[in-house]
């Protein structure tokens, strides 16, 4: 017997404007019955689990112990400058000059994340 990983849950102020964030992160829908106002709201990813958010009293206060890592489709320096254009912070810029690494951003509610290089970014590295 297992367990299927039904979803990420991601505790949040306000449901629905952070769906529609990651909505256009991700380029997937809403589920069709969230509404501006809806507590619940999930985010309908191609595969795998979907992102649902989870409207909470409290608000973040301490560092993701867990964050979602993205690998874009285009290139991850496009993409951290696409993500800033849609409400995501730079929280820390650990890409390098040979072009390794990963930068950290913040979601419009504080929640951690991370772009890592694409599939042609990685190609064009040497290792």
């Amino acid at each position: 017997m297992v367990s299927v990983l039904q979803n990420v849950a991601i505790d949040c102020t306000d449901a629905y404007e952070l769906a529609l964030f990651w909505s256009k992160v991700t380029g997937r829908p809403l589920h069709p019955e969230d509404r501006p106002g809806s507590r619940e709201t999930e985010v309908q990813l191609a595969e795998g689990p979907v992102l649902y958010f989870n409207q909470v009293p409290e608000g973040k206060t301490v560092k993701n112990r867990i964050h979602l890592c993205l690998r874009p489709e285009d290139s991850r320096d496009r993409e951290v400058d696409r993500l800033l254009g849609l409400g995501a912070t730079l929280l820390n810029d650990l890409r390098n000059p040979d072009g390794s690494g990963w930068a950290v951003l913040a979601d419009p509610e504080g929640n951690e994340f991370c772009v890592l290089r694409s599939e042609s970014d990685r190609a064009a590295t040497p290792s």
